[in-house]
């Protein structure tokens, strides 16, 4: 539940009270809402499967489609909702080009130095998790740009 501050650790036993006190030192408790939000996210099974098979549907739309827009070295996404593409052929500062492509497109994207700062100029990251027309708007608007 990314953004509701929920979520959980697993962890080498030696590891639990030491990590439990950094984030002590970060939080007090989640908020109630997002921890009643999220006890009732686990019946929610069918509503899960859904969501699952939206966004394996909109990565294998990227997976193919990317490649035909120039984006042709990208990460494997096996875990994720996101595509990492290698945009070194095309550029050498994510932040400009994603820029550039937001200006002329109205495609938002995430430049890799936002997640690696020493490499992370020549990588950009596709996120789908949006919906499904969104998805495959923006990958039709990248087709014939260059």
């Amino acid at each position: 539940m990314t953004g509701w501050r929920i979520g959980w650790l697993v962890l080498p036993e030696d590891l639990v009270r030491p990590v439990e006190r950094l984030a002590q030192n970060l939080f007090i408790s989640a908020p109630h809402i997002s921890q009643v939000a999220a006890e009732a996210s686990f019946d929610c099974h069918d509503e899960l499967a859904a969501n699952v098979a939206r966004y394996r549907r909109s990565r294998d739309h990227l997976l193919r489609t990317l490649p035909e827009a120039g984006f042709t070295r990208l990460s494997p996404a096996e875990g994720a909702f996101y595509l990492f593409a290698d945009i070194a052929e095309r550029s050498n500062d994510s932040a400009a080009f994603c820029a550039r492509m937001l200006a002329e497109l109205g495609v938002a994207v995430t430049p890799g130095v936002d997640f690696d700062h020493q490499r992370g100029n020549r990588f950009l990251r596709f996120s789908y998790c949006g919906p499904e027309a969104d998805m495959r708007e923006a990958a039709a608007r990248l087709k014939d740009w260059r």
